[in-house]
């Protein structure tokens, strides 16, 4: 069945976010006067920051992981956003699904203030007919399968029909829980077990790929 409406989560997948999250982490862990970082922070990006903190400082307490929490995005929306970074041909493929006319979508766990600065410098929020923040809203989300299933309540769209592309297992679990299908983006990372953690989805090497090997369906 042709795709007649793909949605997008953002870190990891469309955007480079590493440099700037590892930039403000690891000045939240400097004012906090914590150890230096040792692990790379690769493999943890995609879960809100307070569960990233929760993994590189095992022993913090919610009164220490809310400071990091505050002292990251102190740090991130000053300054770390800005080293954000479109990973290649991902520019080209939301225009050319444009170009289509198929409605595009972004669902994502960074908060609403960063994803609008992100999304206005790199000069992609026009592609997309809806973002969904995991703090749109009080309460907020509590997943991103929640934000895919709210967005095809809302623009009527029958989830069997709709593609989700993410980056991680997470994303993976999350386009089968709202009954989509799923493609995973794994940007040459050849660690990524792809075939065997995510079955039922399609693993595409780089952005490139993504017209190649997914059948739209144009509605311009």
């Amino acid at each position: 069945m042709a795709t007649k409406a793909v949605f997008f989560d953002q870190d990891g997948t469309l955007v480079d976010s590493l440099p700037g999250i590892e930039f403000s982490v690891d000045r939240a862990l400097a004012k906090a006067k914590l150890p230096a970082r040792e692990l790379h922070l690769g493999p943890l990006i995609g879960p809100p920051i307070r569960q990233i903190f929760a993994q590189l400082v095992s022993q913090a307490d919610e009164q220490q992981l809310s400071g990091l929490e505050a002292a990251f995005r102190a740090s991130y929306d000053s300054a770390g956003w800005r080293e954000t970074r479109l990973h290649d041909n991902a520019a080209f493929t939301l225009a050319e699904l444009s170009r289509a006319g198929v409605p595009l979508f972004l669902v994502t766990n960074k908060p609403t203030f960063a994803t609008g600065r992100i999304l206005e410098a790199l000069r992609i929020r026009h592609f997309f007919r809806d973002v969904l923040c995991r703090d749109g809203r009080t309460p907020a989300f509590q997943s991103k399968a929640e934000m895919l299933k709210v967005l095809t309540q809302l623009y009527n769209l029958e989830p069997a029909e709709c593609l989700y592309l993410g980056d991680t297992y997470e994303d993976y679990l999350a386009g089968l829980e709202a009954g989509m299908q799923t493609a995973i983006v794994t940007h040459g990372n050849h660690k990524f077990d792809g075939e065997h953690k995510c079955p039922e989805a399609i693993i595409l090497k780089h952005f490139a790929d993504f017209l190649e090997r997914i059948e739209i369906k144009e509605t311009a």
